[in-house]
């Protein structure tokens, strides 16, 4: 099971990347094991010494019970304190934000793996486009001669 968050890798360059816990509730982790969550349109928001996940939707597992359950709701991540001045001290320096970018299964866990990012412009994006274009245009010329 692994769930990624297409959107950030098109419209964010992404330069590091972290390892996180998520903190979830008993239905939500047999949703998520299912496959059943989105991370568009989700961010990270670190808010005093705590990390938290943002607009991230696990959508609600069929046979628990239904009442009450924000499938939108603020989750918190699970970081080393270290971890987290370090990001603070980067994102306050560069103009840099934390995003979501793939849910993972590791051995019996749970994890989220974020990643420090700086956006794109939309000529960045196009050029990204068009070189991408170019190499699959010499591929396939490659690969049909003999």
């Amino acid at each position: 099971m692994k769930i990624i968050n297409k959107r950030a890798f098109y419209d964010f360059e992404i330069l590091e990347t972290y390892e996180t816990g998520i903190v979830l509730n008993g239905a939500e982790v047999k949703s998520v094991r299912g496959g059943r969550m989105s991370l568009e349109g989700a961010f990270v928001r670190i808010i005093g010494s705590e990390v938290y996940l943002v607009n991230a939707q696990i959508f609600p597992y069929a046979y628990a019970r239904p009442e009450g359950y924000d499938p939108k709701r603020t989750r918190k991540l699970l970081l080393h304190k270290r971890e987290i001045i370090s990001l603070k001290t980067k994102m306050g320096s560069a103009g840099l934000t934390l995003l979501p970018l793939e849910c993972y299964n590791s051995q019996s866990f749970l994890k989220l793996k974020i990643g420090l990012a700086r956006g794109r412009k939309q000529y960045e994006k196009r050029e990204k486009l068009k070189k991408k274009a170019i190499v699959r245009d010499i591929e396939r010329a490659l690969k049909s001669k003999p």
